[in-house]
């Protein structure tokens, strides 16, 4: 019996090399396994207008493989589309290359399929399953499926603080993080779309908001204040998909006020505390921790809703 689950997972770690440059499409791996049990395609999105996971997976197919088609699997993370977009459907492919089964990770939440692709498959004639791996395909592209569900980026609310909680020393800046978790704090910017503090925190700290310690591109820059304030709209006109938010105080829970929040990271240093400063934000009673990594002094517990 053929593992779905296995092949599926093989799928998920191919759909994260197009991290970066799939943008501002989702991330998608594809698997094509033989009737005995054989990867004999497999393929991810590389880069925005090219081609997808699907094409990528059937043009590594060997031709002493092609005649094992009829009798294959496709396993793909994410429902193939069914329209033209910068490239034709993955469904009609699929359809063509004759594929006897069509294992899908998650819906396409995008507009322009939503189910489509997979009732195409279907009245092709492919037995289709869907939903193996099904949360964790999801997860992949939270921030794709946030982004058309909701028309914002998604956001992930960043700060670093004392075991004793607090994000600075008497209200001046502290050196909470260490040099290892600030390389992953740029790790993370690399990955993100945009970073925004607030006004204060700004003429403050001048800080660059950049990437120094990892390799990739800057997130565009964005500062805030009352004459200033976030749009959100103008960000989702603009392909943000997602928005690192890193503080102060004031910025941190002016997003919390308002549960405009999908990720929390927190940093604590675990062995530092100070007298008096700026209270770091309490943890929202829905915040469910999702990841806890310790490194040497300094834990980083990152959250999402529970809900």
């Amino acid at each position: 019996m053929i593992d779905d689950e296995k092949f599926m997972r093989r799928c998920i770690q191919l759909a994260r090399n197009g991290q970066q440059n799939a943008k501002p499409n989702p991330m998608v791996g594809a698997v094509i396994v033989s009737g005995d049990g054989r990867i004999i395609g497999e393929g991810y999105h590389a880069r925005c207008g090219e081609g997808h996971a699907e094409v990528n997976a059937f043009a590594s197919v060997a031709p002493d493989d092609e005649p094992l088609l009829s009798q294959a699997t496709m396993y793909v993370s994410l429902e193939p589309c069914s329209h033209y977009g910068k490239t034709p459907p993955c469904a009609d492919l699929i359809i063509r290359k004759g594929v006897r089964r069509v294992v899908v990770g998650c819906i396409d939440e995008f507009a322009e399929v939503q189910g489509r692709g997979i009732q195409k498959l279907q009245a092709a004639g492919i037995d289709v399953k869907v939903g193996v791996l099904e949360d964790e395909c999801r997860d992949l592209n939270r921030r794709f499926f946030t982004f058309h569900r909701e028309k914002r980026p998604y956001i992930i609310l960043k700060w670093a603080q004392t075991a004793n909680g607090f994000i600075d020393d008497h209200c001046q800046p502290a050196q909470i993080s260490s040099a290892f978790t600030k390389m992953l704090s740029h790790k993370l910017r690399a990955e993100e779309d945009a970073i925004l503090v607030g006004r204060v925190t700004n003429e403050r700290d001048h800080p660059q908001l950049n990437v120094r310690d990892w390799r990739g591109p800057d997130p565009k820059r964005l500062v805030i204040d009352r004459t200033h304030p976030l749009n959100l709209e103008s960000l989702h006109a603009h392909n943000v998909q997602s928005l690192i938010v890193e503080g102060g105080a004031q910025t941190l829970n002016s997003f919390l006020k308002k549960d405009l929040w999908d990720e929390l990271r927190v940093e604590t240093n675990l062995t530092m505390t100070v007298a008096d400063g700026t209270r770091a934000p309490q943890i929202p009673a829905e915040a469910l921790a999702r990841d806890s990594r310790r490194y040497d002094d300094n834990l980083i517990v990152t959250y999402r809703r529970s809900c």
